[in-house]
């Protein structure tokens, strides 16, 4: 069991530092007007660039880390949202991003909407805005990767970010 113990602590903060510095994430439109799906590239072009913090966007959610969600969840979206988030791997994180997949923003109340992406699945970061700037994605971003380096306390809750 002595080898067993060793073995994790030489891998845990190998980990740690491997899930921190390149994740690797995948992007869902889970019924936005897209202005925040907008948003999301330019963070990935070369004047913004998320890839200087190792992100990676990612097509398949069996390779991904972090899925990226945008707009409220409709009826029609949400059995695909759980599929994703079921096939990422363990551990998973979410980032919702805009007011629609926080609070349902301006589709809230509307007949196709089961509410927002905190009522389907477990979300991890919040980055408010109708649409949210790119710093502000990014800030979202680097605060939950940031949050991982913090050794695994009891969930109080989800991060808010600005």
């Amino acid at each position: 069991m002595g080898n067993q113990s060793l073995l994790d602590a030489i891998m845990n903060p190998l980990r740690t530092w491997a899930r921190v510095n390149s994740p690797w994430a995948i992007h869902f439109n889970s019924g936005s007007c897209n202005g925040c799906d907008i948003e999301i590239l330019a963070t990935l072009t070369p004047r913004y660039d998320l890839e200087r913090f190792g992100v990676k966007l990612q097509g398949s959610p069996r390779h991904a880390d972090v899925l990226i969600c945008t707009g409220p969840v409709t009826r029609q979206a949400k059995d695909r949202l759980v599929r994703i988030y079921e096939q990422m791997p363990d551990p998973k994180f979410v980032v919702a991003v805009g007011s629609c997949g926080i609070s349902g923003g301006a589709f809230q109340g509307c007949y196709n909407i089961v509410g927002n992406l905190g009522d389907v699945i477990p979300v991890n970061a919040f980055v408010p805005g109708c649409p949210p700037r790119p710093e502000a994605i990014i800030y979202g971003v680097v605060a939950l990767l940031n949050s991982l380096k913090q050794p695994a306390a009891p969930a109080q809750g989800a991060e808010a970010v600005a």
